[in-house]
């Protein structure tokens, strides 16, 4: 019924299982030489399609495929000087190559937010097989701020949960609890 929405290539045709045993691997821009390439040494987490406006987004996509990584795991191992960041004034620094725009990772400087320490990256600019598996879709109503018809979200949460990834229009309840609990602590309430 609702196949004939790409939420996104690495989901459409099912949701792949991780691997246990996996423990990384490079990320590659699109760019056809040159590429730049960053190299994740640890198993992703909190793999996830997000619908926000502000992640990169393969072609005809719904959705982005985002995941984090711990950022002492995370280096850039090619054509670094390719790198600039999308919006500096945005919480996460997205980091784009000048030649294809693809969204390398995303890193967050500022040291009071809940997730700083983690890296967002694009697993599907892996050619590595084994990265967790997007558990969750999040900010699935922003799909609407991209042009997405608002009659057809009933079909889009359809798919999403057709394909086991519960639709949160903010984060999943863990991380939500995570960013509460850092605020609570930040204010000396816990």
């Amino acid at each position: 019924m609702s196949h004939h929405l790409h939420i996104h290539p690495s989901v459409d045709n099912g949701v792949r299982p991780g691997s246990a045993s996996f423990e990384g691997g490079a990320l590659h821009c699109h760019c056809p030489d040159n590429k730049v390439e960053v190299t994740v040494d640890a198993q992703c987490a909190h793999n996830h399609v997000c619908g926000c406006t502000k992640c990169w987004k393969p072609e005809g996509a719904l959705f982005s495929m985002v995941a984090v990584v711990p950022r002492d795991k995370l280096r850039v191992t090619a054509n670094e000087d390719k790198l600039e960041v999308v919006d500096p004034s945005a919480a996460i620094q997205r980091h784009a190559c000048k030649s294809c725009g693809v969204h390398m990772f995303g890193r967050i400087e500022n040291t009071g937010h809940p997730f700083h320490g983690l890296d967002f990256i694009h697993t599907e600019l892996s050619n590595d097989s084994g990265w967790a598996a997007p558990e969750f879709a999040a900010f699935v109503s922003s799909i609407i701020e991209s042009g997405t018809n608002p009659d057809t979200m009933g079909e889009v949460r359809s798919r999403l949960k057709e394909l086991g990834l519960e639709p949160y229009d903010c984060l999943s309840p863990p991380l939500m609890d995570a960013i509460a609990t850092h605020t609570a602590k930040a204010k000396g309430v816990l």
